[in-house]
């Protein structure tokens, strides 16, 4: 087979196991997010919760893997332009961004007037949360923005810069992960072909991860992990920028290993995938009974040899032989993100939602206060209802909408910078 030939093989392949994971790892940010907010469970939800940012690093790890799998495959060269590359990548998040923040600054202003509970009087599209891990108080760490601190922040939203304010989050604080994916995207065509040319690819991956370790050190060293340093290693697209060339790096490994015929058998699989689950476990532990440290090095380089285990371990299973399997594992994995995104503020929706209705929703006809107050206690019963709901909103939300408005975009942007090109 020529390279062309071998170059297209490549670019269609479709790793239908990677899709299942992005959707898992989707469906795990949700849970981290929401199941320790039951005091009924708050004993052990720790130990399933805590390790929350496993998913997001590893999320960015695929979408290097992924990325250099669809724009270079086989060979060398981007299969387009960069601007191109930047268009489409722009038309798949700003509308995802731009509805998702929306939907959080409204929900945030409604509940702040409902108050169904204590903590929903505080809520505002002004209140943050500073970044620390010191074990400071509540109290201590809330901050209601100026003016302008609000301008700025909208305008950091607006841009796609949020990621890089390291003090607090805002209006719908995971969207940080859109911020930094976007840099990734934008310095995607200069560092992939640079990478792949790296003969020794272990090495590389090695050194990758003692880079990505510096920071977190040097913040256990000389820090007292308060603010501004953990909003740094929690979310800065630089420091977070090895995950993304870990992936790319891993890629150009699984490409390399593949034409050499040296897959992985069902038994190494096996094995690493037990070494995943046991540092997963570890590292559950140490966050749970052992120093603030942990958190830095776990978060920030410790995980990511799983990480890099996992997906490569996954990026071998075959693909599956009925379509409808194929398309739902393509529906669910394309639902990964807007789950990323949108499930704070379905949370509030849907458990204030419930509150009203295990209390005297009839009220509601007559005194939307009288109603309010009435609301009842959350339950845990109905938690998987939230986590089904969640899942196929967000699939029909990325169907129907984000997939649309990406199409408006790219009609619009795509000739423009063909143009330009010329």
């Amino acid at each position: 087979m020529d390279d062309s030939r071998s170059s297209a093989a490549s670019r269609t392949q479709r790793f239908y196991g990677l899709e299942w994971l992005r959707f898992l790892l989707g469906l795990y940010i949700v849970i981290f997010h929401t199941l320790h907010t039951y005091p009924s469970i708050s004993d052990w939800s720790g130990y399933v919760t805590n390790v929350g940012f496993f998913s997001t690093s590893a999320f960015f790890v695929l979408s290097g893997f992924l990325l250099t799998h669809v724009y270079f495959g086989a060979t060398g060269a981007m299969r387009e332009p960069a601007r191109s590359f930047w268009v489409k990548r722009f038309s798949n998040l700003y509308p995802l961004h731009i509805g998702s923040v929306l939907l959080a600054m409204a929900i945030s202003s409604l509940v702040g007037y409902l108050a169904i509970t204590d903590q929903d009087a505080g809520a505002s599209i002004r209140f943050v949360l500073y970044d620390v891990n010191d074990g400071s108080s509540m109290a201590s760490i809330t901050h209601y923005m100026s003016n302008p601190e609000l301008v700025l922040n909208i305008l950091l939203n607006l841009t796609l810069l949020h990621a890089w304010n390291p003090f607090y989050l805002t209006f719908n604080p995971v969207t940080w992960s859109i911020s930094t994916l976007f840099f990734f995207y934008l310095v995607f065509p200069w560092i992939a072909p640079r990478l792949l040319k790296i003969a020794a690819l272990r090495r590389a991956l090695a050194i990758t991860n003692l880079v990505y370790l510096i920071p977190p050190l040097l913040v256990i060293a000389l820090t007292d992990f308060g603010a501004p340093e953990t909003g740094l290693l929690h979310r800065n697209p630089i420091i977070r920028l090895p995950e993304f060339v870990a992936g790319i790096l891993l890629y150009a490994l699984y490409r390399q290993r593949s034409r050499e015929g040296r897959l992985l058998s069902p038994g190494q699989q096996a094995l690493l995938l037990g070494g995943v689950a046991v540092a997963v476990v570890i590292g559950s532990w140490l966050l749970q009974h052992g120093a603030h440290a942990w958190y830095y090095l776990l978060h920030n380089g410790f995980f990511l040899p799983a990480q890099l285990a996992l997906i490569y371990v996954v990026a071998h299973w075959p693909s599956p032989e009925s379509h409808r399997v194929k398309r739902l594992a393509t529906r669910l994995g394309g639902a990964s993100l807007p789950m990323f995104a949108l499930h704070v503020p379905l949370f509030v929706i849907f458990t204030r939602a419930e509150r009203v209705l295990a209390g005297e929703p009839s009220l509601c006809l007559t005194s939307v206060s009288r109603c309010m107050d009435a609301a009842g206690p959350a339950s845990l019963w109905a938690y998987p209802v939230f986590l089904a709901v969640t899942v196929v909103f967000c699939m029909l939300f990325q169907e129907w909408v984000v997939v649309r408005i990406r199409h408006w975009l790219q009609r619009r942007l795509l000739p423009l910078v063909k143009a330009e090109s010329r």
